[in-house]
């Protein structure tokens, strides 16, 4: 399903199924908006298409960092959160675990190179490493932004993660019809079913997890207590 059709099914759901008043200009920062709550909620209870595996970063012989900008190479653009990373000498494939510490050991700064980093620290968004003395390879698991914000161009691109639709529908619905609308009864009622398909979309992920031992957090929304953006 594109945006595009989310945005005149929301605009049905605020009975302007002509657009008069909910075009998807409009609704498309409600779109976004929608894309970032559910953003959170996926990579907090740790959905599996949140999962992403970036395949290398060669790391030259002496580099200390590797960050989204000024470095070669630069993390992934989707990166949120590193789950493990490996390492290997360049070109070998032989992978081993790399150990993560909240900083590195400031008695190896001065220490004579090693030729693998065994250890690294993530610092402001930044991965830190002991300088090695030969390039390494390095694999990254990590969580994965999957719901990046989109512009009006894109809208008719189709949305690449499945079973969210509802949730974006009835969710970007809801905001238009506070905001804009006014309409604060419609907006509640519009949370509700977004909640519902939100649960279900949960559900439906976590499904695949039952032969892994994993703790998912528990998903209350309380749309009707809690700020609505």
């Amino acid at each position: 399903m594109t945006p595009e059709e989310m945005m005149d099914d929301a605009a049905a759901l605020l009975n302007d199924q002509i657009q008069s008043v909910y075009t998807d200009a409009v609704l498309l920062p409600y779109y976004n908006m929608s894309l970032q709550k559910i953003r959170k909620v996926f990579e907090l209870n740790n959905i599996p298409v949140t999962n992403n595996t970036f395949i290398k970063i060669t790391v030259p012989t002496g580099g200390s960092r590797v960050a989204f900008k000024g470095t070669i190479p630069q993390l992934p653009g989707d990166l949120v959160d590193i789950r493990q990373l490996w390492e290997s000498p360049t070109g070998t494939n032989t992978w081993t675990p790399m150990v993560r510490k909240e900083f590195l050991p400031h008695f190896l700064e001065n220490d004579q190179p090693i030729n693998q980093f065994l250890i690294y620290a993530w610092i402001k968004q930044e991965i830190k490493l002991i300088p090695a003395n030969a390039p390494n390879d390095i694999k990254m698991d990590y969580l994965a932004d999957v719901f990046p914000r989109i512009q009006l161009s894109q809208i008719i691109e189709p949305m690449e993660v499945l079973n969210v639709e509802g949730f974006l529908t009835n969710w970007m619905a809801g905001l238009a019809a506070y905001f804009i609308g006014e309409n604060e009864t419609r907006a509640t009622a519009l949370y509700g079913l977004a909640e519902e398909a939100l649960e279900d979309s949960l559900g439906i992920g976590v499904k695949g997890q039952q032969a892994i031992a994993t703790r998912r957090r528990p998903y209350r929304m309380a749309y009707k207590q809690r700020q609505i953006y």
